[in-house]
């Protein structure tokens, strides 16, 4: 009796044989590409005119000291920022416990404008809203807020545009145009707050919020909007320490809500794991195999596929929080069942317990590369993840009506 005697290279390849392999291709755009003709990566930040300082970009000790300068005593500090965390405004007028004569000077010197709203996008439910944001520079950003069961979530952007010029991705297509500040990071929080204080923000509000029965507001935070977080590291590692600083001093909100994803930039990973803050990490996969990341990722040139889960697996032994794994699914370009497999092979490689998988399926475009797996391949794709001991759950995106979901954000204007 005859029997099967592949190895697993050519069982493998068999497996690559039995649905087509689509390659990565922009789609209406140029990609950018440097001397050697690889995508072209842009780590630093254009220079271009500082966006004024903010209170949000101060320690407590600057904030005093600046209120002082301004002529006031540096108690007045505490007052400012209590206004700005806790009751979410920049309006001198609703600042009353300010000398009447010299609140206007103050708040323009403390609190001053960094982002005006030009455009607003709502789904039908109202769960779900799409922020544009024009920066002091013209910069355009995006910001998305959505209501879930128990929860509000609010993707920011820590970049105008992105250097990461991943083709599938329509932030990265222009570019980067500048790093934001971790006065602008924040004050998509705080406008956001705002806004849900002010009953914008649609849904049942009893099925979204905190725990707690104080006034609702934005309870996680996903680094997933415009940008590569790591990228713009020290900004927004201030912005997280803002936001986790007790209120009034800052925005009072849980480490572990927090989110910061990226696309495998390994040493700004390594330094995130030596923190000592306990943000949830996410890394950007896409495809497990280095001939395909290379194309879909192409950060993926100066940091291999191993070598990005293996800072992400040295963020789980150093802190303890669970990592998790983004991996967009694309029809017959990384959905085959077989890098599902090595996927699993390369996760359970490192140990069990330290990571769990989100599929994400991605935005269908009719006609393009770039388009949704098929449900039966999806399913399949997470039954192997979870059948080999992965824990895997298909992501819930939202937005993708108002180009609000995970890689729509362009920031047309």
């Amino acid at each position: 009796m005859a029997t099967d005697t592949r190895t697993p290279f050519e069982e493998q390849s068999a497996a690559r044989s039995v649905r087509p392999q689509v390659r990565p291709r922009t789609e209406g755009w140029k990609q950018a590409t440097g001397t050697d003709g690889r995508p072209l990566l842009q780590f630093a930040s254009p220079k271009r005119g500082k966006p004024p300082v903010h209170l949000a970009d101060m320690t407590v000790a600057e904030r005093e000291a600046k209120v002082k300068e301004l002529g006031l005593p540096g108690f007045r500090a505490k007052q400012l920022a209590t206004h700005y965390f806790t009751h979410y405004t920049s309006d001198p007028a609703k600042m009353t416990d300010l000398p009447a004569a010299q609140r206007e000077e103050l708040v323009a010197g403390m609190l001053p404008p960094l982002l005006t709203e030009t455009r607003r996008l709502e789904t039908d439910k109202g769960d779900t809203i799409k922020f544009l944001w024009k920066l002091h520079d013209g910069a355009l950003v995006e910001s998305v807020l959505m209501r879930y069961p128990g929860r509000i979530t609010l993707c920011v952007s820590s970049q105008a545009g992105c250097g990461m010029n991943c083709p599938f991705c329509a932030t990265g297509q222009a570019g980067l145009t500048r790093n934001m500040s971790t006065a602008e990071i924040i004050e998509q929080i705080v406008r956001a707050n705002e806004a849900i204080a002010a009953g914008e923000l649609g849904g049942d509000p009893r099925k979204g919020g905190q725990d707690r029965v104080d006034a609702e507001r934005v309870t996680n935070i996903v680094f997933m909007g415009m940008g590569e977080p790591l990228a713009n590291y020290k900004r927004v590692m201030d912005a997280v320490r803002v936001m986790t600083a007790p209120q009034p001093n800052g925005l009072g909100m849980s480490a572990r809500g927090i989110t910061i994803s990226t696309v495998g930039l390994v040493p700004a990973i390594l330094k995130l794991a030596e923190e000592d803050i306990p943000v949830t990490f996410a890394l950007s996969l896409h495809a497990p195999d280095d001939e395909l990341r290379d194309e879909l990722i192409p950060v993926n040139s100066k940091w291999k596929v191993d070598e990005a889960i293996d800072a992400a697996h040295n963020y789980y032994v150093k802190t303890g929080r669970r990592v998790s794994i983004e991996y967009a699914l694309i029809k017959d370009m990384n959905d085959h069942a077989w890098r599902a497999d090595l996927l699993a092979e390369k996760l359970n490689k490192r140990g069990k317990g330290w990571v769990h998988v989100n599929p994400i399926p991605l935005n269908p475009t009719p006609g393009s590369v770039w388009t949704s797996s098929e449900e039966h391949v999806q399913d399949e794709f997470v039954r192997r993840l979870n059948a080999a001991g992965i824990p895997t759950t298909l992501r819930d995106t939202r937005g993708k009506e108002i180009d609000g979901a995970c890689g729509q954000l362009a920031a047309a204007d």
